[in-house]
């Protein structure tokens, strides 16, 4: 496990933090005839967290969420990764608390701990230049294997020596997926340990950290028996993720649909009957978004910011800007659609391709910002080319590009093959800009299809995954958008009203805490 010296700390900071506790009881016991309520303290464990590190929805998540929780209540803190591509005015505020020796594998590595207090939130951040060098956060997956199999168990050795015993270790995605692991074996005879609950979030079902029983086990240090059909083994390899999701106390998924979709074969990725067995220990809890960062009436990045109270007059001001910024003929009156998005196969973007040649017809603008598979990229470089006038492909990422975009788009286009909770069609639905999306995880379970008979919905939506039903959700939207402007006003002061803020998300959470 850690240095023997490490357990003798860990051993003693337990039983002092054990003894005060008991002695204020005693105290309020004597003279007030109460007990002291214990706070609850919940470590999140994560590859990524905003704003140090980002490439997906992980990271809003474990930056945002931490923050909402009442501090009365919890102490909520965040340990991650120190990568060498945390930007400098982060990694200059860092404190250095402690190092020690840790035994993993066949190795004794060097674990630091550096320390940063952020908006509120204490965050460490586990140190090791050998693994968290770089420009970019990962890269191979058989080197990222053994990366996230030292950053699990770092992130348990570095409770006591940094003198914070949590009762709940939330752990994110396969990159934390041995924590309920090695909490359950390797550290289960220890008292600091001793009553600890995990529980385990999963952000994207197709991403498990598999690889060769052999290579885990020896990158891992975990012994034999965890590499076995009903733990970690998949058809002969191993998953960090699915060992997390059979140690753990309790799974979390980002959305309820999602939750119901992975225990089917489609969705499962090969553990749906895992996630059938433990459907009672399984919740599924929509994402939020940060309602600070994203609100139109004080975006400081949009050209011209607006409410729900005025959008009518000045969203159609950003739209104008926006075309001018990407090259396309300026026209307030055009139908402009929008993606923001990875660029890959999970994303929808095959329909796109079938029927993009009939989205660009006389009045609509179609603009793409994102990166990702190169068929994607050239496919909207291409479309560009031949449609200079109505398509502007942005390939690169720009958080002040997707503001604009929020601001300035008509519509949103979200037509995923599956989406564990999505992001995207939250942002867009607080900025008045209607979203179209694929019936799928949390894009289900947050946009109401638009009903003309009764005048309600948020935005349109397709259920089967098909190029042409796509294609009659965009244009079932342009008719609206044309011929109905009191309806389509309407659809958006819906969608702006709509709260998927972390407050309504944090409620739950507090109940699934209190539930271990």
């Amino acid at each position: 496990m850690c240095s023997s010296d490490l357990n003798k700390m860990q051993v003693l900071y337990s039983l002092n933090y054990m003894y005060k506790y008991d002695k204020i009881n005693i105290i309020l016991e004597l003279f007030h005839g109460r007990k002291l309520e214990k706070m609850k303290k919940v470590a999140y464990i994560a590859s990524e967290c905003v704003p140090f590190i980002k490439t997906g929805g992980l990271a809003d998540v474990v930056g945002t969420l931490p923050k909402i929780f009442d501090r009365n209540e919890y102490d909520v803190r965040v340990i991650m990764p120190n990568y060498l591509c945390i930007p400098n005015k982060y990694r200059e505020k860092m404190q250095y608390l402690t190092h020690f020796y840790m035994d993993i594998g066949y190795k004794n590595d060097y674990v630091g701990v550096m320390y940063l207090e952020y908006e509120g939130v204490k965050v460490y951040f586990i140190d090791n230049e050998y693994y968290f060098n770089g420009f970019t956060p990962y890269g191979d997956v058989k080197w990222d294997i053994e990366k996230f199999s030292f950053f699990s168990k770092a992130a348990l050795c570095i409770l006591p020596a940094v003198g914070f015993q949590p009762d709940i270790l939330h752990c994110h995605d396969w990159q934390a997926g041995l924590v309920p692991v090695y909490l359950k074996t390797l550290f289960a005879g220890n008292p600091f340990f001793s009553g600890m609950k995990s529980v385990m979030t999963i952000h994207n079902l197709q991403f498990q950290g598999k690889w060769d029983i052999d290579t885990i086990k020896a990158d891992s240090g975990l012994p034999d028996y965890v590499f076995t059909p009903d733990k970690l083994e998949v058809r002969k390899d191993a998953s960090m993720l699915k060992g997390g999701l059979v140690y753990a106390d309790k799974i979390t998924t980002v959305s309820n649909t999602y939750a119901r979709e992975i225990q089917t074969p489609y969705y499962g990725e090969g553990l749906d009957g895992l996630l059938s067995a433990r459907w009672q220990s399984l919740w599924g809890i929509v994402n939020g978004i940060d309602y600070d960062v994203w609100n139109p009436a004080t975006d400081p990045q949009v050209y011209k910011n607006y409410s729900v109270d005025n959008f009518r007059e000045l969203k159609k001001i950003n739209k104008v800007e926006l075309q001018k910024e990407c090259g396309l003929p300026q026209d307030d009156k055009q139908f402009v659609i929008g993606i923001i998005s990875r660029l890959t196969d999970q994303k929808g973007l095959d329909l796109v391709d079938r029927i993009m040649n009939d989205i660009c017809c006389d009045g609509v603008q179609f603009i793409v910002l994102g990166t990702g598979d190169s068929r994607y990229e050239d496919m909207f470089r291409y479309y560009q080319g031949i449609h200079p006038a109505k398509v502007s492909a942005n390939i690169y990422y720009s958080d002040e590009r997707s503001h604009k975009m929020y601001a300035g788009c008509d519509v949103m286009l979200v037509p995923s093959r599956f989406e564990p909770c999505g992001l995207t069609q939250l942002m867009a639905l607080r900025y008045g800009t209607v979203p179209i999306v694929r019936e799928t995880g949390g894009l289900k379970d947050t946009v109401e299809p638009y009903n003309q008979f009764e005048n309600t919905g948020t935005g349109f939506s397709f259920a089967n995954y098909n190029a042409y039903e796509l294609l009659d959700a965009i244009n079932y939207a342009k008719e609206v958008y044309y011929n109905n402007k009191d309806a389509w006003y309407g659809i958006q002061e819906r969608g702006m009203r709509m709260d998927y803020s972390w407050y309504n998300s944090a409620k739950i959470y507090n109940d699934l805490y209190n539930s271990l």
